[in-house]
């Protein structure tokens, strides 16, 4: 590592970190980035035992570890918000910034989490992904994408098709079970991002906002034209507001 602050980016359901492809590039030059892979997705092997976020909170901690990195701007989307917040309440003192893109703090109401437990038990019946088309593909990506950026959804076709299917399983029970985390976030008094992608169809401003509002140092910003994954469909737009906030708020110096 360069001496730079670190960022952890940590990927969506059920992609990879090739989400962040684009947007690394133009983070790259300002902050040391680290894109951790979840069990099971980008290659890795399969996880086992009781699923959980806590096993990929402590993942992070643990690539943290081999690094020799002991404070972190922490960030991720969807799921890896869920995860960022996971390691929130186990390694609240590793945590130097917060980035939550296109996530919540809330738990599941149970008719989501027992939708997520079916899903889970069709992939593995099935040993495929097909029970994640259109459904939960289609919430992936915003209005605007699907009618103006034939190339993305192409390509997050191709990512989630791909998911293996005990991986995909394994996450979903691990997202079902996850607690409420907005009590996690009122004692994070690190600079702390909420974005949304403002055709989001899984995230709404409401949950976006509770965030905020939970962090003592928190700030919104909306991406026009994007949905549940803006780090891809406007990557662009997503790389400025986070060159942004890292500049405002001092977690980076402001170029010269």
């Amino acid at each position: 590592m360069s001496g730079r602050p670190t960022l952890v980016l940590l990927h969506a359901f059920p992609l990879s970190s090739v989400l962040y492809g684009e947007v690394a590039d133009a983070l790259a030059t300002t902050v040391d980035l680290v894109l951790p892979e979840f069990r099971g997705f980008g290659g890795t092997e399969a996880p086992d035992g009781d699923p959980s976020l806590d096993v990929y909170a402590d993942d992070v901690a643990a690539v943290l570890d081999r690094l020799g990195i002991d404070r972190a701007i922490v960030g991720g989307t969807s799921m890896g918000g869920y995860v960022a917040m996971a390691f929130c309440r186990r390694h609240p003192h590793r945590v130097a910034g917060l980035l939550l893109a296109d996530t919540k703090a809330g738990s599941d109401a149970p008719a989501a989490a027992q939708g997520r437990e079916q899903l889970a038990s069709t992939v593995l019946a099935d040993d495929s992904v097909q029970a994640l088309f259109p459904g939960p593909f289609a919430a992936l990506l915003g209005e605007t994408t699907f009618a103006e950026r034939p190339d993305v959804v192409d390509l997050v076709r191709s990512w989630v098709a791909a998911a293996p299917p005990e991986s995909v399983a394994w996450a979903q029970r691990a997202m079902a079970r996850r607690p409420d985390s907005l009590d996690s976030l009122r004692p994070m008094h690190v600079p702390a991002l909420v974005l949304l992608g403002e055709e989001d169809r899984l995230v709404s401003l409401a949950d976006a906002e509770a965030m905020v509002h939970a962090l003592p140092q928190g700030t919104l910003a909306v991406l026009p034209a994007s949905g549940h994954l803006s780090a891809i469909e406007t990557a662009g737009a997503f790389a400025d507001a986070v060159l942004y906030w890292l500049a405002v708020t001092g977690l980076v110096a402001e170029p010269s």
